[in-house]
C-alpha cells in the first residue's frame, strides 16, 4: 500500500483509541499515537507500528508540539482523531470542582486544542479531516453525567461551529465529523458497573470498541457532521430533545433499564 501522509490519534494507548490508530496504520497512514500514559501509548505503537508521544490535550502548546512532529516526519498532517475523554460520573453538585474542570478541558478544551492544532497544519497544504468522538451524551441529558454531557454537548457545539466557519471562509478540503455513540464496553464503563450514576450508559446497545473505529473509518470515506452510533438511538435523543418533558419521564424507566443490565453484567462477571 502506498504510504499516505499523518495521522494523529488522540488518547490512543488502549480501548477505542488504540483501534482507530491500528485501523489509520492498516490504511497506510504514519501515524503518533499520543496518550498521557506514557507506557500505554509506548505499548500500542510498538504492537501497531505506529509512534508513541505522551500529550496532556489540554495543554495546547504540546498538542502544537504533537501536531508539528507528525508534519516533520510525515510530510503533513491528513487525519487527526480527538478520542481522548474523561467520565466521572455523579450530580454536579457532589463533584468537587477539580474533577468538574477535569472532565470540562479534556473533553472540551482538549478537542478544540486538536481541532485548531490540525486546522493550523492543513489549511493550505492540501486539507485533511478531523475526526471528534463525542458521545450521545452531546446530543441529550444523561441521567447522573451532568458535567460530562455538558463537555460533549460543548465539544459537539464547538466542531460544527467550525465546520461551519470553515465553509463560511470558503475551505472546502478540511472536514469535521464527530462520532456520537452510545455506552462502549471499554475500562471506563467496565470500572462502572456497580456504579447507580452511570445506568443510562447500560440502558441501550453496549457498543465494542471496534464498532466505533467502524464508525470513525466510514466518516473517513464519506464525511458526515454527525454520525450517531447506533442510529436508532440517535431518533431517541433526538425526539426527547424535540420534547423536553417527554424525554425527562421518560428518563426513569431507561435508567431502570440500564441497572438491570448493569446487575446482569456484575453477576456474569461474578461467576466468570
Amino acid at each position: 500500500m502506498t504510504a499516505k501522509a499523518g495521522a494523529v490519534v488522540t488518547g490512543a494507548g488502549r480501548g477505542v483509541g488504540k483501534l482507530v490508530a491500528r485501523m489509520l496504520v492498516e490504511r497506510g497512514h504514519t501515524v503518533l499515537v499520543t496518550d498521557v500514559d506514557e507506557a500505554t501509548a509506548t505499548a500500542t505503537a510498538t504492537e501497531i507500528g505506529a509512534i508513541a508521544r505522551v500529550l496532556d490535550v489540554r495543554d495546547d502548546a504540546a498538542v502544537a508540539a504533537a501536531r508539528d512532529d507528525i508534519v516533520a516526519r510525515a510530510g503533513r498532517l491528513d487525519v487527526w482523531v480527538n478520542n481522548a475523554g474523561v467520565l466521572v460520573t455523579g450530580p454536579a453538585w457532589e463533584q468537587d470542582a477539580a474533577t468538574r474542570r477535569l472532565m470540562i478541558e479534556v473533553n472540551t478544551l482538549g478537542t478544540i486544542n486538536g481541532t485548531v492544532a490540525a486546522i493550523e497544519a492543513m489549511r493550505g497544504h492540501g486539507g485533511g479531516h478531523v475526526v471528534n468522538v463525542v458521545s450521545l451524551a452531546g446530543i441529550t441529558a444523561v441521567v447522573g453525567e451532568a458535567v460530562y454531557a455538558a463537555s460533549k454537548h460543548a465539544a459537539l457545539g464547538f466542531s460544527l461551529s467550525t465546520l461551519a466557519d470553515l465553509r463560511q471562509a470558503g475551505i472546502r478540503d478540511i472536514d469535521i465529523s464527530c462520532v456520537c455513540p452510545d455506552g462502549i464496553w471499554t475500562p471506563m464503563l467496565h470500572d462502572k458497573l456497580d456504579d447507580p450514576a452511570a445506568a443510562l450508559s447500560f440502558s441501550g446497545t453496549l457498543l465494542q470498541p471496534a464498532d466505533i473505529a467502524a464508525a470513525v473509518a466510514a466518516v473517513l470515506d464519506r464525511p458526515r457532521p454527525v454520525t450517531i452510533v447506533p442510529r436508532w438511538r440517535g431518533a431517541l435523543a433526538r425526539l426527547a430533545d424535540t420534547f423536553p418533558r417527554f424525554g425527562l419521564r421518560a428518563l426513569p424507566f431507561m435508567v431502570a433499564q440500564g441497572r438491570r443490565t448493569q446487575r446482569k453484567l456484575l453477576a456474569r462477571e461474578r461467576r466468570d
